[in-house]
């Protein structure tokens, strides 16, 4: 990657604390080869190096790139058929998804993802039906989209080997249902064909052919632990161990999946894991929404992460995570965008926004509640440490890889802003994607001013709206009707799974004032 030299109003390389952040004024950076080789102000690194094509007009923010530490899909289920609904019947309302391009669709969300600063995803591939061959033919078209459109991806396929609807084996669950379900719930079963094997095999040949590129890295993902056999932790523990492979699972999502892991393990999900040598720096638990504090010092304890999927917990009724026991535990947190956000897109710096505000419990604590420089650190720095990247991204240091946006000063501040608000408040008080004037990803620039500098982002969005325009098949109409004919024996098999009096929330509001 050519030199260039990155000027911006005012450059934040990094957070301090909770509060605080590192801010140079005028400041500029040059990146060579896609690394950040010099810091400072413009004027200096301008007169050292004159004939440097310029990125920037001066009148910019620069952050650190943003990572989406937990994204799935393309299109929204909402786009797809599929309300809000909690978690547990959400799974059976997507059954009604298209057949989608998987190409296209993973284009579709990272333009929205780079248009609002993200320059890395945690793409977590929940189902691909078929065989080893076309599920890992599916992986390459979804990994070759991010590598068109210049972002950095962290890839895993999500391995399930049992459960796959409710929490119960999936030859219970047929034997459960009315005759004239039963057929059309196995041939469900029947579409996903990996075996424990597959998946391993799957993991070994995509990090084999992947994981060496600079934008690409190649993750584990146990998808969570009622859809996991013994079988498949230990080996996903040793797969952790022997490629020093990062691994992402979501836990703890819902009361539900808590007393799952009682009814499992005879004690908490954080327990069970721990059984396996799972817990570690290499580990992020995605939502955790129902940790309880012996969990939480655990994870402590062992540097495991956890990404906190906010908008997700609130859509489908999942919880509120305990973010700031989280935060005063000394926990690692990220943040992911999950399916979508709150306005049903992928736009972290709405998502900063609702991180800030959904934690701050009453009182007059200030180190109780969310600071901007940490909601900063989540998404960026936070971020990056639940890859395989870890610390080689997130900040705007020397060495450091040059992933950063360009958010227009002029848009967060007209027509007044009080000199007295400090740079990052109005950042993430009032910047909104529309603000992003370019993002750069291994120094490259990969978006600017609304333009995409290697997709065509119009002719994309035409062929996945045609590809859609097609009528349903045949197993996309059956799998629809399933989905509405499920729904009723769900809502039985949940009726009386909890007591709820054994699974209050743990986040309460503070008693102190």
């Amino acid at each position: 990657m050519p030199a260039t030299l990155v000027r911006s109003r005012a450059m934040i390389t990094k957070t301090l604390s909770a509060t605080a952040v590192e801010e140079i004024a005028d400041g500029a950076l040059i990146q060579e080869d896609g690394v950040i080789t010099e810091i400072g102000t413009y004027d200096d690194l301008h007169r050292k190096h004159p004939s440097l094509p310029v990125v920037g007009s001066g009148r910019e923010v620069m952050l650190p790139g943003f990572v989406n530490a937990h994204h799935h899909v393309g299109l929204t289920p909402v786009q797809l058929g599929s309300p809000d609904m909690p978690l547990e019947l959400w799974f059976v309302t997507r059954m009604v998804a298209r057949n989608v391009n998987p190409y296209l669709d993973t284009l579709y969300s990272a333009f929205e993802m780079i248009g609002s600063g993200i320059t890395a995803v945690q793409h977590l591939h929940g189902w691909a039906p078929g065989k080893l061959p076309d599920v890992e033919k599916r992986a390459g078209e979804i990994i070759r989209a991010y590598e068109d459109i210049g972002m950095r991806v962290s890839y895993c396929f999500a391995l399930r080997d049992q459960n796959r609807l409710v929490y119960q084996a999936d030859q219970d669950f047929v034997a459960s249902l009315p005759p004239e379900l039963r057929g059309p719930m196995q041939r469900w079963f029947d579409r996903f064909q990996l075996s424990l094997e597959d998946n391993l095999d799957l993991f070994r040949n995509l990090h084999g052919s992947h994981n060496a590129k600079r934008r690409v890295r190649v993750q584990l993902a146990p998808a969570n632990l009622h859809w996991c056999s013994g079988k498949a932790l230990a080996a996903m523990a040793e797969l952790s161990r022997s490629h020093d492979a990062p691994i992402h699972m979501h836990l703890v999502e819902t009361a539900y999946q808590k007393e799952y892991a009682r009814r499992r393990g005879d004690g908490t999900a954080v327990e069970y894991l721990d059984r396996f040598g799972l817990l570690g720096p290499n580990m992020t638990l995605g939502h955790g929404v129902w940790l309880n504090e012996k969990d939480i010092d655990r994870l402590a304890e062992t540097g495991s992460c956890i990404c906190h999927n906010c908008s997700s917990n609130f859509r489908l009724r999942s919880g509120v995570a305990p973010l700031n026991r989280f935060e005063a535990s000394g926990i690692n947190t990220a943040i992911g965008l999950d399916e979508a956000g709150i306005n049903d897109d992928r736009d972290m710096l709405q998502e900063l926004r609702l991180v800030l505000r959904a934690h701050r419990i009453p009182g007059m604590g200030d180190d109780e509640v969310p600071g901007m420089a940490q909601v900063l650190r989540m998404a960026t720095l936070g971020g990056a440490r639940t890859t395989s990247w870890r610390d080689g991204l997130g900040t705007l240091e020397v060495g450091k890889a040059a992933d950063l946006s360009l958010i227009d000063w002029d848009s967060i501040a007209y027509p007044y802003l009080d000199e007295l608000t400090p740079t990052l408040d109005a950042v993430v008080q009032r910047a909104k994607a529309s603000a992003v004037r370019a993002v750069l990803c291994d120094g490259e620039v990969i978006y600017q001013e609304g333009r995409f500098t290697r997709v065509d982002r119009d002719g994309a969005l035409k062929a996945l709206h045609d590809d859609l325009s097609r009528a349903l098949a045949d197993d996309e109409v059956e799998r629809r009707q399933l989905s509405k004919a499920l729904l009723p024996h769900a809502r039985r098999f949940y009726a009386d799974y909890i007591d709820p009096r054994r699974h209050e929330p743990f986040y309460r509001p503070s008693s102190r004032v």
